[in-house]
Order: structure tokens, then sequence, then C-alpha cells
């Protein structure tokens, strides 16, 4: 029997990168995926199709995780065609990178609000579900910078500290619901947004990293799926690097 059968995830931000392995990688163990995007465009489709030829059942959802509103309404709707929730991946993520003295508040805002204030929404709206149904697994995806911070990053390494501060708090409010929370802090992983870098800034990135080397976004969705399923059954409100070595 595979490791999540009759299982149900939500996956934010899952159109591409690191929110798309995880969604194939949960589906590959039997789950059925809803998984949201700010549009559900033609990479939205060709991963719901993906997700689809695993022999699970499906379905993309345009949604603003950063509005509580319709997040609500798309975890009802979610809840409603799939009949329950055990999974939350709350992956939705941007950056708007700049020293602290130059960033605006505009950019403040946007970051925490799609970052931080996006998984507060999911959260809300899936763990009265999950309360009803006594069992339940919320995991955070934070970053390397949310445990060690980085200059230039002030607004994205405070968002990604606050998933942190986020899974532990609500691994103590819901533990006795059978509910966990836990967090993943991915370090440098090979993806679209860092293909733009320069080999040189690719260099000096692996010398920063003990094994050499960037991660893939297949590393990071396998330490989800241990998350997500039984093997991590007795693991509640921890972070777990992937990165590498970096944070050590």
């Amino acid at each position: 029997m595979k490791l999540l059968e009759g299982k149900v995830a939500i996956v934010t931000g899952a159109a591409r990168g690191i929110g798309k392995a995880i969604a194939l990688k949960l589906a590959g163990e039997g789950a059925a995926i809803a998984f949201t995007d700010l549009n559900i465009d033609e990479n939205a489709l060709n991963t719901q199709k993906e997700l689809e030829a695993l022999g699970v059942k499906a379905k993309g959802y345009a949604s603003n995780a950063a509005n509580f509103d319709d997040t609500h309404a798309v975890v009802e709707e979610i809840q409603k065609e799939f009949g329950r929730i055990d999974i939350l991946v709350n992956n939705a993520g941007i950056t708007k990178d700049g020293l602290m003295m130059r960033m605006s508040e505009a950019q403040w805002d946007a970051v925490i609000n799609v970052n931080l204030k996006s998984a507060f929404n999911f959260i809300h709206a899936c763990t009265p579900i999950m309360m009803k149904q006594r069992t339940g697994s919320i995991i955070n995806m934070s970053s390397v910078v949310g445990v060690s911070g980085n200059a230039g990053q002030a607004n994205y390494s405070a968002s990604k500290a606050g998933m942190i501060g986020l899974a532990k708090s609500v691994a103590k409010e819901l533990g006795s619901r059978g509910i966990r929370a836990n967090a993943i802090a991915p370090g440098f992983i090979e993806t679209e947004m860092t293909h733009a870098l320069t080999d040189e800034q690719r260099a000096k990135w692996a010398e920063l990293i003990p094994l050499r080397r960037g991660g893939k976004p297949e590393e990071v969705a396998n330490v989800t799926l241990f998350l997500a399923s039984d093997l991590s059954s007795y693991v509640s409100g921890q972070v777990i690097n992937v990165c590498g070595g970096m944070n050590t």
C-alpha cells in the first residue's frame, strides 16, 4: 500500500518549482492533490495533467493565498470536491530583495503577505476540518535564511522565520487533536528562479555548501513526504533543514 493512499493534500503555489515537485511526490504515494496558484495558466494545467497521469484525483485552483476571504472560499470548495483535507503544504512565496534602508513599505508588505499571511490563512481555514477528523499534517515551507537571516533579504527572512514560529505554535495548540505541524528550511535549490544566476554566482553559493552543490526540488519533496506521512507520526513542532549542510 502506498504511504498516502486515501489522503487529500493541499499544496499552495504548486504550478512549478518546489511546489510542483512536492505535489508530484505526494501524488506518487497515492494522495489526491488540490493545488493552488495565483492563476491557473498553462503551467498549472500541465501540472494537473501530470498529477492525473499518476492515477490520482487532482485539481488546480486559482487563489490569492494572501487574501483571507479568498482562501477560506477555496478551502471550502476543496473540501466539497475532495471530501476531506489531511495534508496542508504552505509553499506559496515570493521575493522582493533589497537592503533594509532602501526597502519600500510595499516590498515589505508584499513578501510578508504572500509568504507568511498566506500560511496563516490556509491554516485558519483547514484546521477546523482537521480537528473534526482528529488528524492532519501541516508543513510550512521556510528557508535557511529564516533560521540564519541574510543581508538584503530582511523581508523574506522575517517571513520565513515567521513560518517556523507559526508551525511551532500550531504544533503546541493542536497536538491534542492529532494535528502535527512542522517546517522545512530549504537552502540553495535549483529552480526556475535560480536559473537566472550567473555561473560565478552559482560557484560562490557552492563554496558555502558542504556538499558543494545546489539541491534538487525532489530532495525537498522527499522530506515533505516524510512529514506528510505516518513515517513521521511522532514528529511535530520541528524544523528540518534541507540545505546540504549550510546550516549546522
